[in-house]
């Protein structure tokens, strides 16, 4: 059996019961990063062995994974923080587990961009998550895309990025959309500022910008 476990995206106390428990009981524990994840793992108490599993190998490993899994062993799947499979590894995996048959549970947890939109102020009775852009080729395709969705739309972007991708936004998008950038969640020095894409260029322009971002763009 394979569990996908959330794992908090920046506060502890958002971990589970349920998921301490399960992977305290699991014969093996794959993570995005062994370095990271330890340091989770270290303040639960929880000794179980920890592998890598990522985006560099999981081509080359997950035919062993499904073997192991089909032998009866019982393994966790998580990331670094947030659900796996949702912009992070995983999918390949759950893929080859339906395929062959092998029961896959996935524990409900954190992941970023609900909260986000829940906090955003912007409509969320629909919605379209994009995840992260491409950097170069394809970018522009998409973002004349979602500019013509009548509904919210999310991003995930990277501090060092972030002003670009609002220019970016506000030039197929207009300047007066409104929009939401969500940064840090759940940590001391959350922050989730919703204004138009201009105000947010203006704001964001002036800042040292650092954590996870969320932006969210309202629709057409």
């Amino acid at each position: 059996m394979l569990y996908l476990v959330p794992t908090p995206i920046g506060n502890l106390e958002d971990i589970t019961l349920r998921a301490l428990r399960i992977l305290k009981e699991v014969d093996k524990i794959w993570a995005e990063d062994t370095r990271v994840s330890r340091k989770l793992l270290s303040h639960f108490q929880i000794e179980t062995p920890l592998a890598a599993f990522h985006t560099f190998n999981e081509h080359h490993i997950t035919a062993s994974l499904v073997a192991q899994l089909k032998a009866g062993a019982t393994f966790a799947l998580i990331s670094d923080a947030g659900t796996p499979g949702i912009s992070d590894p995983g999918f390949l995996l759950v893929r080859e587990c339906v395929k062959e048959g092998i029961r896959v549970e996935c524990l409900p947890g954190p992941t970023a961009f609900v909260p986000a939109l829940a906090a955003s102020g912007l409509p969320s009775d629909k919605f379209h998550f994009e995840g992260f852009l491409p950097h170069k080729k394809g970018r522009q395709t998409r973002l004349q895309y979602l500019a013509t969705l009548p509904h919210t739309f999310i991003l995930y972007e990277s501090p060092n990025r972030l002003v670009k991708c609002l220019e970016q936004l506000a030039e197929h998008c207009t300047p007066e959309r409104p929009a939401c950038v969500a940064r840090e969640l759940t940590k001391i020095h959350e922050e989730i500022r919703t204004d138009t894409l201009a105000g947010l260029i203006a704001f964001y322009k002036a800042k040292n910008v650092k954590g996870e971002i969320v932006v969210m763009v309202g629709g057409a």
